[in-house]
């Protein structure tokens, strides 16, 4: 099978919105004594091809052999929706066979994303968690930003969501790279996905370079500790590490865009956590919810509550010396700033919430 090109991680058009569904190409005039299928047809019948008044519409009319005038006939239609998707997902079939799809350093393969991973992902955005995104104009929209979101849910099903986010409801669409932990990438066939759709290791490295290159990075400071707590404390930030995710924003100039998810917290709600299964199996946590492990495989589907993810104002890092991102004080009064917006925002969005699940 041959082998996908490479592109650096800077080339163009690493941004985009949803890939468009093919249009019918337009109908190009008949060749000269050719005729349309309209024309042809109607010679055969010994009869004219005219448009109708009112639609515009060509048809055949004139005088049957028996002398009764014969109804106009429409002119063929363009392809359905239906027949439309077929021939976007057989090209997109070709493309992979073929190896006409790009890939950027870090392994992004921007074509499975948009005809894949994102479909997949898209029913449960908007039908099953009904997200509602507020403070898209906070988000912006070219050039590298650094988006720190809250961490919750048990299974990292919130930073999924944030990623329909990003492309779906900000007005120019664009694909949220998230900085992941290490047992991502070691679970088999999930960091393979996870490389595909754009994402990589949580260091500063990797943050520092995409950030450089322009695109817009997802971070959950809060790590293990928000997705794995007890729903006893939920909506309670955890800490947010040392810092790190500041230091990568402040090197490259580029703005915080805090984010505050409500609705993750009670799609498996966290009651116990099995700790010798968790170290056993090398989790983090083994979690006991009230429809997991015990009503097995029907466990793992996540309760239908209701969404909301903000974004919050920019916090700008361009203002700062070039040292900045030495000065450990600084570092931490960032930190501490974003994780108080963030907090600050979740207390008010859950205030005016009314039902976890009718939102």
């Amino acid at each position: 099978m041959p082998e996908a090109r490479v592109i650096p991680l800077h080339a163009e058009g690493t941004e985009g919105g949803r890939r468009p569904r093919p249009r019918p190409a337009p109908r190009r005039a008949s060749r000269p004594g050719v005729g349309s299928l309209a024309e042809r047809t109607a010679a055969a019948r010994g009869t004219t091809v005219g448009r109708d008044q009112d639609t515009g519409e060509a048809g055949e009319t004139g005088v049957a052999p028996t002398g009764g005038e014969v109804a106009a006939l429409p002119t063929p239609q363009g392809p359905t929706e239906l027949e439309a998707r077929v021939a976007e997902v057989g090209e997109f079939l070709q493309r992979r066979l073929t190896g006409r799809y790009a890939v950027d350093d870090f392994g992004f393969d921007r074509d499975l994303t948009e005809n894949v991973v994102m479909p997949v992902l898209r029913p449960l955005y908007e039908h099953w968690f009904r997200v509602e995104t507020i403070g898209t104009e906070n988000v912006p929209l070219s050039g590298g930003a650094l988006l720190v979101a809250n961490h919750s849910g048990t299974l990292p099903l919130d930073a999924l969501m944030t990623t329909v986010a990003a492309h779906d409801d900000l007005p120019v669409p664009r694909y949220l790279r998230m900085l992941a932990a290490d047992l991502v990438f070691g679970l088999p066939g999930v960091g393979a996905v996870a490389r595909k759709a754009g994402h990589t290791l949580a260091c500063n490295a990797d943050a520092e370079a995409l950030l450089s290159a322009g695109e817009l990075v997802g971070v959950w400071p809060e790590g293990f500790k928000g997705i794995g707590k007890d729903f006893a404390d939920r909506y309670k930030l955890q800490r947010f590490g040392r810092g790190g995710f500041v230091s990568a924003a402040l090197r490259t100039g580029v703005p915080i865009v805090p984010c505050s998810i409500v609705g993750a917290e009670e799609i498996y709600p966290k009651i116990a956590d099995l700790g010798p299964l968790a170290r056993l199996l090398g989790f983090p946590y083994f979690p006991i919810t009230p429809t997991w492990p015990l009503l097995g495989p029907l466990g793992l589907v996540p309760l239908p509550s209701k969404w909301y993810i903000e974004f919050g104002e920019p916090i700008p890092t361009d203002v700062y010396d070039p040292g900045a991102a030495d000065d450990p004080m600084l570092v931490f009064n960032l930190t501490d700033q974003v994780r108080e917006n963030i907090q600050q925002t979740l207390y008010r969005l859950l205030a005016g919430r009314r039902n976890a699940f009718l939102g």
